[in-house]
């Protein structure tokens, strides 16, 4: 998919694209703290992380305990969604405060906050640009034909078919999440990394410790696998809409920074409720182009956006939520057609 513009207007004089689309985000007052909303938001979270708990030792050693677990998928998603908007320092402007609160959020779910920062200020700075941004990185599947054409071992092997696999393989997103976070710990640039070691440990100690003290084993098992597939599925879910399937930058592309963020993401349209259930993710035009910005902001922002992005003449993608779906899987099927080409020469040969 390559990265265009319509025909623009002149721009008018005074600064940058973004410099002009700033002032007027400013102005609008959308980049104002929300510390009462977040206040309600941190604590209908904690409350709900807590009733789970609480709910999967009352109810016990029965059948009823998955529905727990489904339960707190959920709230752990968004625990992960709350960690995500003070990382951005959404919630409080000082760094300090930030990282404290995105550690607790972080050792509430078992991530490593450190990791987590590090690889999504990297997906900031350059999203979806081939070998900059983490997060299309050829680890187990392919997202270019040009990473098709060259991948070996697993990726190989999945990517002929990873649209018909890409949610199957999310129910694993929840381990990955861990086993990421537990393999950066030996990377020695990573700061605080004996506190991320020893929050994460004990994260996963402690959830171990309760399943199989409150449940039977066979049941606890059953639990972790419920609990941990559908929060890996749901994680999955939350990022998927935003930026597969659009435009991947390689080599020196490198447009401005208003239409580096703009043109490889997209908006997923919705009401209030999949503002929630997203996080407000699903205005990730806005999120990019303001990463500090108050998610309860994101929605008065894409007016403004979409008006001055039209006014530039620069792409400006938004779509449905099933929809958004059903293009990031088209895009991962031309992604493995090298793959899928090599086989069948192979099998003719």
């Amino acid at each position: 998919m390559t990265m265009h513009t319509a025909p623009r207007r002149p721009p008018p004089v005074g600064g940058s694209d973004f410099a002009r689309l700033s002032k007027k985000i400013t102005d609008a007052g959308l980049m104002n703290r929300r510390p009462g909303y977040y206040t309600v938001r941190s604590i209908a979270v904690a409350v709900a992380y807590a009733g789970g708990w609480s709910a999967f030792v009352l109810v016990g050693a029965g059948w009823w305990t998955l529905a727990v677990a489904a339960f707190l998928a959920l709230i752990f998603g968004q625990v992960a969604l709350l960690a995500h908007d003070v990382a951005h320092r959404q919630v409080f402007r000082r760094r300090r405060p930030s990282e404290t609160s995105g550690r607790i959020a972080g050792a509430a779910i078992g991530m490593g906050y450190g990791w987590w920062q590090d690889k999504h200020t990297r997906h900031h700075a350059n999203p979806n640009h081939e070998g900059r941004d983490p997060d299309i990185a050829p680890d187990l599947l392919v997202w270019s034909q040009g990473q098709a054409r060259v991948a070996t071992g697993l990726p190989r092997l999945i990517g002929r078919w990873q649209a018909f696999l890409f949610f199957p393989l999310l129910l694993l997103e929840g381990v990955n999440v861990h086993v990421s976070s537990a393999r950066a710990l030996g990377n020695r640039a990573l700061k605080n990394r004996t506190l991320d070691g020893l929050l994460l440990y004990g994260h996963i100690a402690a959830y171990l410790a309760a399943l199989f003290l409150v449940l039977p084993a066979g049941m606890a098992i059953a639990f972790l696998a419920v609990h941990q597939c559908l929060f890996g599925l749901y994680l999955g879910c939350l990022f998927a809409p935003n930026h597969k399937g659009m435009p991947i930058l390689t080599g020196d592309d490198r447009p401005d920074f208003l239409r580096r963020q703009v043109l490889t993401a997209r908006n997923v349209r919705g009401s209030w409720f999949t503002d929630l259930a997203l996080g407000g993710l699903n205005h990730q035009i806005e999120h990019h182009l303001f990463p500090s910005m108050p998610s309860p902001h994101l929605r008065k922002a894409r007016p403004i956006v979409r008006r001055y992005c039209q006014d530039l003449g620069v792409d400006y993608l938004e779509t449905g939520l099933i929809a958004s779906y059903r293009q990031a899987l088209a895009s991962l099927h031309r992604a493995g057609a090298p793959l899928r080409r090599a086989r069948v020469s192979t099998a003719r040969a």
